[in-house]
This record gives C-alpha cells, structure tokens and sequence, in this order.
C-alpha cells in the first residue's frame, strides 16, 4: 500500500455509474416529447435484446445513517398500495409508447427497503408488470432484502415468480458500529435468510459490506469477515463508505474523527480482499467479489461484464427502464430521472405524465467518452480508434494519463491504456482523467465522495 499515493489520489470523484455523471447533466432536461423519442428510438432498435427494468421502493422503517440512497421513513404501510399502483400506471405509459410487448432480459427489485412492502403486494407488483411484457429464457430477477423484515415468505413469494438472486445488506456485524448507523442486525438474522434463500432455490445470494464505517477498527472488521466467510455467499460487495452529509444529514450523527483515516480505510479495504481471496471469491470490476461459479465472475472473465445505475451487471441492455420515485432510465443516448419526492412521483403519474424531471441527451463526445469509462470500469482497458481521437476529449485525457502512468498505476501503448493490477483501488481516479465535463467544469465545492 502506497501512503503518498493514497494521499495523492484520495480526492472527491464520480463512481462512474454513468457518464456523464448526474452533476454534469444539461441544465435543461429533455422535453416529455424528446424523451419519449429516445426511449422509442432504443426499443426499437432493441427488440431481440429485451429490456432492463430498475424499480424502486423506497419505504424504510428506521433511518440507517449511513445511507445516502433515495428513502422514506415510516411504518405505516398504507403507503404501498397507492405506491403500487402509480408504478404500474407509469409502466403502463411505457407499454403504450412501446406499441407492442417488451421482452425482459432482467428486472431489479431496489431501496429503500423492497421487503417493507408484503409478499401480497410485491406479487401484484411483479405480476402487473409481465401481464404487459414477455419474460426472456434466463431473465435475471434480483431484488434486495433487510435480513431483519426478509421472511420466508417473501423468498418463496418472489422465488415463484422467476427471482433467482438476493442481496442482503450487511455492512457490518460489529455491535458498536451497527449502534452508530442505527442499523442493527443480528447475525442470526442472515444465518435465517441465508438458509431459507438456499433452501427455497435461490442460485445467487450476494452481502453487501461496506469499508470505512464509523467506529470500524482493522480488528472488527476482521471478526465481520470472518463471519461472511462462514455463510459463504455467492458474491461480496465490499463498498467504500461514502461520506456526504451534506446530502445526508443523518450522517451528521458522527463526525470525521469516529471514521478511519484514508491510511487505514484503505488498508480495510486491502485486509477484505486479502480474506475473500484467501477463500476462493474473485476481485470483479471494482469493490465487487464473486465465487468462480458465480455468473459475476464468469461475465468477467469473458469480458462481458457491463455497469450502469443498478451497479456491475452480467446483462447489458441498450434500454434500462426506472419505475418509481427517483429512478433513473437510460437509453444510452439519454438519461430520464424520475421525481425523487413520493408525492409528487405519483401526482404525476396519476395524471398520465411522464414523471421525469431531470436528464441529459448524450452528445457524440458524451458517447465516446461513456464508452471509454465503462471500458476501464469492466475490464481495467480501454482501446481508442484514429476516428475517435479526433474528438477533442480524448486529446486532453491523453495528457492527463500522462501523471497516472508516471506513477505506474497505468501502462499507456499506442492507443492502449492498460490498469495495473496493484491500480484497482484508483480506477474512479484514472477514469476521473477521462471526464471532460468534469474538467472543464472543476466544482466549487464537495458534491462526491471521495475516491479511496
């Protein structure tokens, strides 16, 4: 581990979801009419490749500090019918600007917490959803679960209707820690889930951790580790905390003195992958880890592997549809956010628009640019063409790499740039060289996590 580099690197950056990153997006959104023409432009021209579909839930019963997801806390559960009912309205404006049934290549239950709702009223979710659609042989169904509100139930439900893949929030089984972000989870509770999840048929069950947390010490985290280790799920997400109580106020709970330094955040970081690997799991893209049988790792190692706004992925679609509040839809040409407050989501939709507000339609240097950071997001490379080059982004970020090779976290050859194995902690900062609009637009004040 690189002190001077680390200290060197660990600035604000993007994690490259997308490009251009949400900040950057044109100050004007797309028109309901321009939008429109993009999404019909993309399924059209994806018909044989099927769709995405992200949904988000986004109730919550207690506030997890750490989380800066889009969320509502209550407990009252009244809210999920007329929820329900605003995503199948808004999925049925979709169906009819389609014109014709989309075929599903893989849809992603996402929170918020999707098991606030009842078994009940997912399976009316899921079931108006394909009454308009048809499902592709081998669609990935995944959806998240709180092991504390998961019950059997609500596996056996989802599991009937085509989900194959959970994803249990972890973070961390410290006492301590988990008192601090106010989430406690018994380990007992995943031991439950985990069980029922493979019991029921599940093929995928992924943990997400997360590194950096207030209060973690080398030592907890360690203890946490070994506790995953012993359920062996089929993939880890070890995450970097990402600090931004300015758009988190509940993350002003604590202070920066209770959160590790960038030295021992690191080594954290460098710890984990140590342990997974000593148990068989693989490094994928990045914070990712995944058994060799897992399709994650098999995606990887095919070069398949694709990242967009529900994370790494084995399914790339030109069409990633968002349903709910806050959701983001893209076409690849065009970014659409959805309204992020309840309310005004489902005022919207209930008065048949469109409930986007936010969005950005890529120019061809957008394109090249996206292109090119998705690369060195999923494969650690990127290769441009003599046509490409000619787009003046790529003439700057060439120059930029220039420092980044200098201190060995990347081999530049010809019109090759190649991550260095030890450089995968820095891929946020080596395609933070590519980011045009980043540059030339350099923020005035903290609107990113930081990198390391």
């Amino acid at each position: 581990m690189n002190i001077q580099l680390i200290r060197k690197y660990n600035v604000p950056g993007p994690r490259y979801t997308s490009y251009p990153t949400v900040p950057y997006w044109n100050e004007v959104p797309p028109t309901e009419a321009e939008w429109k023409q993009q999404v019909k432009e993309a399924f059209d021209d994806s018909r044989e490749q099927g769709i995405s579909l992200y949904i988000h839930l986004p109730f919550c019963e207690k506030l997890c500090t750490y989380c800066g997801c889009n969320k509502r806390i209550t407990i009252n559960h009244k809210v999920e019918d007329p929820y329900i009912t605003a995503l199948l309205k808004e999925w049925q404006l979709y169906l009819e600007l389609f014109g014709e049934k989309p075929l599903i290549r893989e849809l992603h239950l996402g929170g918020g917490t999707p098991t606030f709702f009842s078994p009940y009223n997912l399976k009316r979710l899921i079931k108006g959803i394909t009454a308009g659609a048809e499902v592709a042989k081998g669609a990935e169904f995944s959806f998240e679960g709180h092991p504390n509100n998961t019950t059997e139930e609500h596996l056996q439900t989802l599991f009937e209707l085509g989900f194959r893949r959970v994803s249990f929030g972890i973070q961390d089984f410290d006492p301590q820690v988990q008192a601090i972000i106010n989430r406690i989870q018994p380990y007992e509770n995943v031991l439950r889930v985990t069980e029922q999840a493979r019991h029921i048929g599940y093929t995928s069950i992924n943990y997400d951790l997360i590194y950096g947390l207030p209060l973690q010490t080398a030592e907890s985290v360690r203890k946490t580790i070994a506790m995953v280790n012993s359920l062996r799920p089929d993939r880890i997400a070890f995450y970097s905390y990402a600090h931004v109580p300015w758009t988190s106020p509940g993350q002003r709970r604590y202070t920066e003195a209770d959160l590790p330094t960038d030295e021992v955040k690191r080594g954290l970081y460098e710890m984990g992958k140590n342990l997974f690997e000593q148990q068989g799991y693989l490094e994928i893209g990045m914070d990712h880890f995944a058994l060799p049988s897992d399709s994650l790792s098999q995606a990887a190692g095919n070069g398949t592997l694709h990242r967009n706004f529900m994370g790494y992925s084995t399914t790339q679609t030109k069409l990633m549809v968002g349903l709910g509040c806050s959701s983001i839809s893209d076409t690849w040409t065009a970014f659409g956010q959805n309204l992020k407050k309840v309310e005004e989501y489902q005022d919207a939709v209930n008065e048949g628009r469109f409930p986007i507000f936010k969005g950005h339609i890529l120019n061809h240097e957008d394109l090249v640019v996206r292109q090119h950071i998705l690369n060195i997001m999923c494969r650690f490379q990127t290769t441009w063409t003599q046509d490409e080059l000619k787009t003046f982004a790529l003439v700057e970020a060439r120059e930029r790499l220039k420092e980044l090779a200098a201190d060995g976290l990347i081999r530049v050859e010809g019109d090759s740039v190649q991550v260095h194995e030890h450089a995968k902690p820095f891929v946020r900062n080596i395609c933070m060289a590519l980011d045009a609009r980043l540059w030339r637009n350099k923020p005035t004040t903290q609107i990113f996590s930081k990198t390391i």
